[in-house]
């Protein structure tokens, strides 16, 4: 061997010595030792606490299932959801939104009527009742009468049972 193969070999022995005497001579890090766990452990521990390992696994089969979370499902009775609309017919709708129940129209003026009014109609419940509905109206000079309101939320509630009782004759 030369003088250079035996400071080749030399230094790769003391490489080899040095990195396994950073380990402890255990194939750890050291950090295993300090909780007294063994390394296996300490790696499941750490896999539990990440954000992957923390959310729910799923299977195929929770497709079919009713999984819904009930404070962020919003159901809106179709009924009265279609009642406000046909009741409403003669006011331009701006914005809607099925799934919280909520629409929002411009002015318009009713037939054979000579003042404009807006509304905002709020479906917040699925059963076909009054307290399902609510009704806000307003006319160019401000809030309208509360008499004019529930006039309205009746007509709406009288369509919706309509349509529901028609509903029931298929």
């Amino acid at each position: 061997m030369t003088v250079q193969n035996l400071f080749r070999a030399g230094l790769a022995c003391a490489v080899v010595l040095t990195l396994g005497a950073c380990g402890g001579g255990s194939g750890d890090s050291g950090l295993f030792r300090k909780t007294g766990a063994a390394p296996t452990e300490n790696i499941e521990r750490q896999r539990q606490n990440t954000p992957l390992a923390q959310e729910d696994r799923s299977t195929i089969w929770d497709l079919f299932a009713d999984t819904d979370n009930p404070n962020t499902t919003i159901e809106v009775n179709k009924y009265l959801w279609q009642a406000s609309l046909e009741v409403l017919n003669f006011l331009p709708v701006e914005s809607v939104d099925p799934f919280s129940g909520v629409f929002v129209t411009g002015y318009g003026t009713p037939p054979g009527g000579g003042r404009a009014y807006r509304a905002t109609v709020y479906v917040q419940d699925p059963a076909l009742d009054a307290r399902s509905l609510k009704v806000a109206l307003a006319s160019r000079s401000g809030p309208v009468s509360t008499a004019t309101v529930r006039a309205v939320e009746d007509a709406i509630l009288t369509r919706a049972r309509q349509l529901r009782i028609r509903d029931g004759n298929l």
